[in-house]
């Protein structure tokens, strides 16, 4: 079927076959590859886009769903060249080791401080339990979201 949408504001029209996940239609019909497959059942977050803004799990989310929606993929995060606050600030924080969570996580984040423009250490823990890294132990990912918040609020550069 087709199906009218935007990705990280590009307008599309594309087919989908009505048993294709989100993730797996970023991936294999756009070629948008920094979205990741993990686990296939919304446990891990390694899929998390954010539809209409609202962070989603791109494998619980069937491709025809997304029909006249706005998804934004962790390629749409940076802006002319500019990367994200939130992205600066993984990478200051050496937030990530393999990687494999980074784009979910940072599109959880980046809906969490939009909602939370300043948030504490708790609410930062309990924005991001939808999202597993195996490898940080998640202090640096904590610390880098704090950071970004108070980039953003213009407190700290």
């Amino acid at each position: 079927m087709k199906i009218s949408f935007k990705v990280n504001g590009k307008a599309y029209t594309e087919e989908a076959r009505p048993d294709m996940t989100l993730v797996m239609f970023l991936r294999d019909v756009l070629g948008l590859t920094g979205t990741k497959h993990g686990c296939d059942g919304g446990e891990c977050g390694a899929c998390t886009v954010l539809l209409d803004g609202v962070p989603m799990n791109g494998c619980l989310v069937l491709a025809p769903a997304i029909r006249g929606r706005e998804i934004t993929t962790i390629e749409g995060l940076a802006q002319d060249g500019e990367l994200d606050p939130l992205q600066q600030a993984f990478i200051d924080h050496s937030a990530l080791q393999c990687g494999y969570c980074g784009s979910g996580m940072l599109l959880a984040a980046k809906a969490f401080l939009e909602e939370t423009p300043n948030p504490t250490r708790e609410q930062v823990k309990k924005a991001l339990s939808g999202n597993l890294c195996r490898c940080t132990g998640y202090l640096g990912i904590i610390d880098a979201v704090m950071t970004a918040a108070k980039r953003i609020q213009g407190e700290v550069r």
